[in-house]
C-alpha cells in the first residue's frame, strides 16, 4: 500500500482565514493565499471529504455549494482523480441516502466525479502502540491511497467542544467496528471522545483542512442556535491543528481548553491561531 501523501507537502502556510464574499470567489483565493496549487498540482487522487454527518441542512452539514467550489479549485489546479468520500453517522440512511438528500449525486454527475460510501469501502488494519483507546484501527484503503482535504463546518460540540477538521475524520470509521450501541454509526468515539480524535488523526490527519465558518453553530454540532452575527469567515491550511485551533477561536473557546486540539499541539501539528 503506498504511503499517504500527507509527508511529500512542503511547508506553505499552515493556515490562512478569509471573509466570506462567495464559495467561488472565496475558496479559491483562500487556497492560493496557502500555497495550494502548488501542491494539488503534484497530486494523483484527491479525496474530498465533506461533514454530511446526517440529513439536517446547512450550517449542520456541508453546502454542497462550498463542496463544489473546492471541486472547481482542485480541478482548476490539479490533473488528480477527484473523489467524494463521506461515511455518514445517520443510523437510518446509507451514506448515498445521505449524498442524494444534499445534493451531492447531481454535483458528481455535473462534475464526472465519484461519490464514495466510506461506511462500506474496503478497509486495511493499521496499528500503532502509543494509542489506548485504539491500539489498532480499521481504515478505509482509499483513505491511505489519497491526499485527503477534510472540508468541516464549524460547529461547536456537546461531547468535544468543537467538531473542526480534525473531528470531521470521524468519518471514515467504518460502523462495522466502530459503531458500539446508540444511535449514530460511529458511537465507539463517544466514550472517551477527545483522546479518541487525537489517536484517529495520529493513523491519518488531513492533509489540507478547511471549515467552512460563513455561519457556524453556537452551541450544538445538530442543531440549535447559529452564530449571530455569523463568523463569515472560511479557514484553510496544511496544518489541520492550526486551522481548528483558529476555527475554536472563532467560536470564542481558546483552542487549549478543547482536548484533542491540546493533545496534537506539538505532535501532529502547531495551535496557533491566525487573523
Amino acid at each position: 500500500m503506498p504511503p499517504h501523501y500527507h509527508y511529500n507537502i512542503p511547508m506553505q502556510r499552515p493556515c490562512a482565514i478569509a471573509e466570506f464574499i462567495s464559495y467561488d470567489e472565496t475558496i479559491p483565493a483562500l487556497l492560493k493565499s496557502i500555497g495550494a496549487p502548488e501542491v494539488l498540482r503534484r497530486q494523483q487522487r484527491i479525496l474530498i471529504k465533506p461533514n454530511l454527518v446526517n440529513a439536517s441542512p446547512s450550517p449542520v452539514t456541508l453546502p454542497v455549494a462550498a463542496c463544489a467550489a473546492l471541486v472547481r479549485a482542485c480541478r482548476q489546479w490539479s490533473d488528480a482523480q477527484i473523489i467524494i468520500a463521506e461515511g455518514t453517522g445517520e443510523k437510518h440512511l446509507t451514506t448515498d441516502e445521505v449524498f442524494a438528500i444534499h445534493g451531492y449525486d447531481r454535483l458528481a454527475k455535473q462534475e464526472g466525479i465519484e461519490l464514495v460510501d466510506l461506511n462500506e469501502a474496503e478497509l486495511v488494519e493499521l496499528r500503532d502502540k502509543r494509542n489506548k483507546v485504539f491500539p489498532s484501527f480499521m481504515m478505509p484503503r482509499l483513505v491511505m491511497e489519497s491526499f485527503v482535504l477534510s472540508a468541516a463546518v464549524l460547529k461547536a460540540h456537546s461531547l468535544s467542544a468543537v467538531t473542526l477538521s480534525m473531528k470531521n475524520m470521524i468519518g471514515v470509521a467504518p460502523p462495522a467496528y466502530y459503531q458500539r450501541g446508540g444511535h449514530w454509526k460511529k458511537s465507539a468515539f463517544h466514550r472517551q471522545m477527545q483522546t479518541s480524535i487525537f489517536e484517529l488523526n495520529r493513523y491519518r490527519q488531513p492533509d489540507l483542512a478547511f471549515i467552512d465558518a460563513s455561519v457556524g453553530l453556537a452551541d450544538y454540532h445538530l442543531g440549535g442556535p447559529t452564530c449571530e452575527p455569523p463568523i463569515n469567515k472560511l479557514v484553510a491550511g496544511f496544518d489541520p491543528v492550526a486551522v481548528d485551533a483558529t476555527g475554536s477561536e472563532l467560536l470564542g473557546i481558546p483552542w487549549p481548553q478543547v482536548g484533542h486540539i491540546k493533545m496534537a499541539d506539538g505532535v501532529l501539528g502547531k495551535a496557533e491561531s491566525f487573523e
